[in-house]
């Protein structure tokens, strides 16, 4: 795929298609990393964090890489140079830096640049799917001491990732959703009564495919809470996330990802259809 066929993506994608170019045209050169580190005046695991899309590129690397790969084009290289000059473009999500981590600034750019979020919750109502009183109930869940302004962005943060939904070229949601969720409180019995409601309008958006996975079929062989991130891009690998208390963990090997995709299909099956999850949500706001 040329490099510029990835420049509708945002800053996260682009950069992860930038090393898998990269990445394609050092094996071909039979060049080690270890030596092309040694090109660009680095280390052969900085050209693996290049190659993983994990770190900005600076224009000098790229071009002293091309060089060493073979690449004497000049259009060429000016079609690379333009990807990193729009690899290194701010994201909407920068303004909120200080209140992410670095593991969760990564998550918002692969996931507004994903065109399939396939997601299981079994706590929480997912985040692209929360009102904005019920996020707001989830930010303060343990942590009582937010100050208010800091609660305020959290969740404007939250709130400006659902926006994904208004682009001409929105990412197809699939959640699957424990039916316990539905019946847990959250910030009060109006609240989850508002966040009900919420979930079965979203039913009818031709973007959002909703399943209610009921209380007697437990888990289906899921551990835990999961999203896999799908792109539209064929060199960007699925990537599955799992978030913890202290980090998350991305997966994008094809075996790891293999087991969570059957996992997803078994969820599929196993779940109410999107007709019997409308009916679910009816009779949970009727008794809510």
């Amino acid at each position: 795929m040329a490099p510029d066929s990835a420049t509708g993506s945002g800053p996260t994608a682009r950069r992860l298609v930038l090393g898998s170019q990269l990445r394609r045209l050092r094996e071909a050169s039979g060049i080690s990393r270890e030596d092309a580190g040694y090109a660009i005046r680095g280390s052969g695991s900085k050209i693996s964090r290049l190659e993983l899309g994990r770190v900005g590129f600076k224009e000098r690397d790229v071009v002293d890489l091309l060089t060493l790969y073979g690449v004497t084009d000049q259009s060429e290289h000016e079609s690379f140079l333009n990807l990193v000059r729009r690899s290194n473009e701010p994201g909407w999500w920068h303004r909120f830096n200080d209140l992410m981590p670095s593991w969760f600034q990564d998550y918002v750019g692969l996931e507004e640049s994903a065109a399939r979020i396939q997601t299981y919750e079994i706590q929480f109502v997912p985040g692209l799917l929360q009102t904005e009183k019920y996020a707001r109930a989830v930010a303060t869940q343990g942590r009582p001491e937010f100050p208010e302004d800091e609660l305020d962005r959290r969740v404007r943060l939250r709130m400006q990732r659902q926006k994904l939904f208004t682009q001409p070229k929105a990412p197809r949601l699939w959640a699957v959703i424990d039916e316990s969720v539905l019946h847990r409180p959250i910030g009060g019995r109006e609240v989850l009564r508002e966040q009900i409601q919420f979930l079965l309008d979203a039913t009818a958006m031709p973007a959002v495919t909703l399943q209610i996975l009921p209380f007697e079929l437990g888990r289906s062989g899921a551990e835990g809470a999961f999203t896999i991130l799908r792109f539209a891009e064929p060199e960007l690998p699925d990537i599955v996330y799992l978030e913890h208390l202290c980090g998350a963990l991305y997966l994008d090997k094809p075996d790891e990802v293999e087991v969570y995709s059957k996992v997803s299909h078994r969820l599929a099956v196993d779940a109410q259809t999107p007709e019997q999850t409308r009916k679910t949500l009816l009779k949970a706001l009727k008794h809510s």
